[in-house]
């Protein structure tokens, strides 16, 4: 049974993962989301004004409400910058099963963020929430996101041809990828 926590704050070595205010609206839009080489690999378009990224905000703070809702901001520790976002979702009661899912601002590719962002949601699913089984999805064209899932010890499932449509209404194949709480518990004892 899944034991909803909602989003707590959580740091690791660099980052804090914290819930996203409304102030946060700018750094958003300006980090990631009107970035066409991040949402590329997202289903939504990049966004073209502030009053979308606003609204966008609006909504997640306004999930914090519900214990279910699980959704973080991810900040640089040492500058307090937000430069991307980690979500749990598709909650599946009768499994205990989620999915993850994470953006991070082109800026912070390939410095590791994601790499310490992901690993620090697995191990409070399993640790606290009691899920089950994680499972995650990239673009096959975005194989860097599938080095950071195999880094937290998920195994890619198969591919799912045309598994989405993406802003640019191109449909992308897509690798799907998971984790148990039980391996995950056994290869990280704490």
């Amino acid at each position: 049974m899944i034991i909803y926590q909602g989003t707590p704050k959580i740091e690791t070595k660099r980052i804090i993962l914290r819930k996203m205010e409304y102030i946060d609206a700018q750094s958003v839009f300006d980090n990631w989301i009107s970035d066409e080489r991040v949402t590329n690999n997202r289903v939504n378009a990049a966004h073209k004004s502030i009053s979308e990224t606003v609204e966008r905000v609006a909504k997640i703070v306004s999930g914090y409400k519900n214990k279910e809702f699980c959704y973080w901001g991810i900040e640089l520790k040492e500058s307090h910058e937000l430069i991307g976002e980690i979500d749990l979702y598709n909650f599946d009661q009768s499994t205990g099963n989620c999915e993850v899912s994470y953006s991070i601002g082109y800026k912070w590719w390939n410095q590791g963020y994601g790499t310490e962002a992901l690993p620090a949601i697995v191990d409070f699913s399993f640790r606290c929430m009691n899920i089950h089984k994680i499972s995650a999805a990239h673009n096959t064209d975005n194989p860097a996101s599938g080095k950071i899932m195999s880094k937290v010890g998920m195994i890619q499932e198969g591919i799912l041809k045309h598994m989405i449509r993406n802003s640019k209404n191109q449909y992308k194949d897509c690798a799907v990828w998971g984790i148990l709480q039980e391996d995950y518990l056994k290869n990280n004892v704490k």
